[in-house]
């Protein structure tokens, strides 16, 4: 499932989920390199 990170106050990053993390952050993969950062919240339509 890809999802969308955010790990600077200008950056996000899009990848496979791969693990959460106690404290609210996320993990995604992109190629060879693993993120860490805070989930940006989905919308759903009406």
């Amino acid at each position: 499932m890809l999802r969308t990170i955010t790990i600077g106050s200008c950056v996000s990053v899009q990848g496979l989920l791969i693990g959460q993390l106690a404290d609210g952050k996320v993990m995604v993969r992109v190629d060879e390199k693993t993120f860490v950062g805070y989930p940006i919240p989905s919308k759903r339509a009406a």
